[in-house]
C-alpha cells in the first residue's frame, strides 16, 4: 500500500471532486477513497478548509510555466489559456478559488510571476497595478458572466430568446438574444461559445494594455 502523504491526500481529493463534484467531498469520504481512517488525514491537513486550500494549490500547479522567448503578450496569453484548460478539467475549482478568504501560496506565486511578466515587458508599476485589476479572475482562466446561460456549462444549448412580452419591454436584449440563439453562421455558432468569448475579451485587454504601455501611460495627476 502506498504510504499516505500530503500530496497523495490532495491529489485524491482533486480526483474525487472531479469525479463526483465538490459537494461530495468530505474528510470521511476521502478517507474511504484512500482506505484509511479519517484521523489519518489530519496528519496532513488540519481541517476541511486546509484541504480545499491545498486542492486549489494542486490545481494551480498544473498551469503551464511561461514559455521563454515570447513577447509579454504571448506569454500572458499562453499562461491564461493554460489556466483555462486546467479549470475546464477541474470544473469545481473556480468556485473553490472564489470561496477562499485569501489567495493560497500557489495562487500568490502564480500572480507574482504574472506581475513579473508585465513588468519585464515594459509596463510601469502603475499600469501593472491597473492591469491586474482589469484582468481580475481572468488571470486564473475564468470570468464571471453577466448572465449565466440556462443550458449549463455548454453555453449554447438551452439558450432561449425572451418571450414576446419581455421582447417588447426590452427590445435590445431581445435583439441580441435572438442573434445569439439563431445565427447558425455566427463565428461563435448557435449561441455563445464560452472559449471564443473568453479569448475575444482577453485579446482586447492585451491589445489595450500594449497601447497604453507604448504611450507611456501614467495615472491622472502623475504624468
Amino acid at each position: 500500500m502506498t504510504r499516505l502523504s500530503r500530496e497523495r491526500v490532495l491529489r485524491a481529493a482533486v480526483a474525487l471532486a472531479d469525479e463526483s463534484g465538490i459537494e461530495s467531498l468530505s474528510m470521511r469520504r476521502l478517507a474511504q477513497e484512500l482506505g484509511v481512517v479519517p484521523m489519518a488525514l489530519y496528519k496532513h491537513v488540519a481541517n476541511k478548509e486546509q484541504l480545499l486550500d491545498g486542492m486549489v494549490d494542486t490545481v494551480v500547479g498544473e498551469i503551464d510555466p511561461p514559455e521563454p522567448g515570447s513577447d509579454w503578450r504571448g506569454v500572458v496569453r499562453q499562461r491564461i489559456l493554460s489556466a483555462r484548460r486546467v479549470l475546464l478539467r477541474h470544473r469545481w475549482a473556480y468556485g473553490v478559488i472564489e470561496s477562499r478568504t485569501g489567495p493560497t501560496p500557489a495562487v500568490l506565486e502564480y500572480l507574482d510571476s504574472m506581475i513579473g511578466v508585465f513588468r519585464d515587458g515594459g509596463l510601469s508599476v502603475d499600469l501593472t497595478h491597473h492591469v491586474m485589476h482589469a484582468m481580475g479572475s481572468r488571470l486564473l482562466g475564468f470570468s464571471q458572466e453577466l448572465f449565466e446561460a440556462s443550458g449549463g456549462s455548454g453555453g449554447s444549448e438551452g439558450a432561449e430568446p425572451p418571450g414576446p412580452a419581455l421582447a417588447q419591454r426590452y427590445p435590445r436584449i431581445a435583439e441580441l438574444a435572438a442573434a445569439a440563439a439563431h445565427d447558425g453562421d455566427s463565428v461563435v455558432g448557435g449561441g455563445c461559445d464560452d472559449q471564443f468569448e473568453f479569448e475575444f475579451a482577453l485579446d482586447l485587454l492585451l491589445d489595450g494594455f500594449e497601447r497604453l504601455r507604448a504611450e507611456g501611460w501614467s495615472p491622472p495627476g502623475r504624468g
